[in-house]
C-alpha cells in the first residue's frame, strides 16, 4: 500500500458487523481528533484477499497507508483523547499493548480467560491496541504472525491448554516470545490499556452488560463512572449514539 501519511488508525472490519462496528469507533475517534488520519479495512481492501477470520491479522501490515500506524479493534470506543499515544510510541519500532482494565479504571486481574497465556508463560498482550512504524521489526513481527497462522497445527504443540483456532491476542503472545517480549511491548504500567467488558473482568451477573448497567454519553460513563481511553464493548449490536 502506498504511504499516504504519517500517522495513522488502522481498524479492520471484517465482515458486516464489524463494519458498524468500525463506523462507531472512528466517529469517537473524531469526536477528540477531528483531522486523525483513518483506515477501516474492510474484506475488499486486502491485499492477499480474504483468509478468513483472524487469519487475515497480519495483512494490516500491508495494508496500511501510514507510516506509524495504530492498529485498534472495531468494537470499541474511545473515551477520551488518544493522540498522545503518538509521543509514546514513536521512538519504538512496534508496542502490542499488555493488561486491560475494569470500567472502574482498576487492573483487570481475573485470569479466567488467560488460561492459555498463564499455563504457559506468555505475556499478557491485547492486539487490540497495537502500534508499528514501518521498520525491518515491524515486517519481522507480522511475518512471524502470518507463520504462525499459517502453522498452527505445528504450532499449538507447543502450548499447554492450546487454542483449537487460534485467537490473535495468543498469536502475538508467541511471537512476542519468539522476538524478545522487550522489543514489541512496553513495561507492564507503560502503555496504553482497554477497558474491557466481559464478563468475569469486572464481573458482571450476566454476559451482556449493557442489560445490567447504565450507560450515558458525552462524557462516556458507566453506572457514573467516567470513562477514559477505548473502552473494548465487547456486545456487537451495541449502539453508541
Amino acid at each position: 500500500m502506498p504511504i499516504t501519511h504519517e500517522r495513522g488508525y488502522i481498524i479492520p472490519a471484517i465482515g458486516k458487523v464489524y463494519e458498524h462496528c468500525a463506523e462507531q469507533l472512528s466517529q469517537s475517534i473524531r469526536h477528540w481528533h477531528p483531522d486523525a488520519n483513518i483506515t477501516i479495512l474492510t474484506s475488499e481492501m486486502l491485499p492477499h484477499e480474504d483468509l478468513g477470520g483472524y487469519a487475515n491479522d497480519w495483512q494490516v501490515f500491508h495494508a496500511s497507508p501510514y507510516r506509524q500506524t495504530i492498529k485498534l479493534e472495531a468494537d470499541m470506543i474511545a473515551a477520551s483523547p488518544i493522540d498522545h499515544w503518538w509521543t509514546l510510541f514513536e521512538r519504538r519500532d512496534l508496542v502490542v499493548s499488555q493488561g486491560c482494565r475494569t470500567f472502574y479504571d482498576e487492573p483487570g486481574e481475573s485470569r479466567f480467560y488467560r488460561k492459555v497465556f498463564d499455563e504457559n508463560h506468555l505475556p499478557d498482550v491485547y492486539n487490540a491496541i497495537t502500534y508499528w512504524r514501518l521498520s525491518q521489526t515491524a515486517q519481522e513481527f507480522f511475518n512471524l504472525v502470518k507463520n504462525i497462522f499459517e502453522n498452527w497445527p505445528n504450532f499449538k504443540q507447543l502450548l499447554r491448554f492450546s487454542e483449537e483456532n487460534p485467537s490473535t491476542d495468543v498469536v502475538y503472545a508467541m511471537a512476542a516470545v519468539i522476538m524478545g517480549i522487550e522489543r514489541v511491548t512496553l513495561p507492564p504500567g507503560m502503555g496504553p490499556t482497554i477497558v474491557h467488558m466481559k464478563r468475569y473482568i469486572n464481573p458482571f451477573k450476566g454476559e451482556d452488560w449493557t442489560q445490567e448497567l447504565v450507560w450515558e454519553k458525552d462524557p462516556f460513563r458507566i453506572n457514573t463512572v467516567a470513562q477514559s481511553g477505548l473502552v473494548h464493548y465487547h456486545i456487537k449490536d451495541w449502539n453508541y449514539k
